[in-house]
């Protein structure tokens, strides 16, 4: 059955899909099915050495960028990420509990240097996880399937094809 290149039927989501069925899937149910099991993996590795992936995230944005960030800076820039528009403050206000973050006199956050032991250990676990994540899939089969699901974002979000709302 050749089926690139050609319209195919959207068939149910089928985890057993042979790979000649593939094309059929639907993108949503494989593109969901592999964040929340990444997600999960790397969740649960942080767990077991009691850190969150949001309070990396907000370790790496303080240690981030040329000028040392407010909250508000940081909250904007990563509460789209968060599972709530409160979170990200929270964290900050654990990583403070933590003595991993401190403000300065301007209201500045900066990483410790027990923040940044914590970064740089989190940064190897996240290493670790990623070559777990990628095991068997070449560099250019990493950056294929990235371009093809960022082209697929621009389809829906570019607005005018079919099936996009008027």
């Amino acid at each position: 059955m050749q089926l690139i290149g050609n319209a195919t039927d959207q068939a149910p989501a089928n985890p057993a899909a042979t790979d000649d069925m593939l094309a059929t899937q639907p993108i949503g149910y494989w593109s969901g099915l592999a964040h929340t099991a990444v997600t999960r993996h790397l969740r649960d590795a942080m767990a077991r050495i009691d850190v969150t992936q949001p309070q990396y995230w907000v370790l790496n944005r303080v240690n981030g960028g040329p000028a040392a960030p407010s909250r508000e800076e940081v909250v904007a820039q990563l509460t789209h990420l968060a599972d709530g528009p409160d979170e990200i403050s929270r964290v900050v206000d654990q990583l403070l509990h933590r003595e991993w973050l401190r403000v300065d006199g301007r209201q500045r956050l900066h990483l410790t240097d027990a923040g940044e032991a914590a970064r740089v250990r989190l940064r190897q676990l996240v290493v670790g996880v990623r070559a777990v994540v990628h095991q068997g899939i070449s560099d250019e089969e990493y950056v294929a399937a990235l371009k093809v699901l960022r082209r697929m974002v621009a389809n829906v979000e570019g607005g005018g094809g079919p099936g996009s709302p008027s």
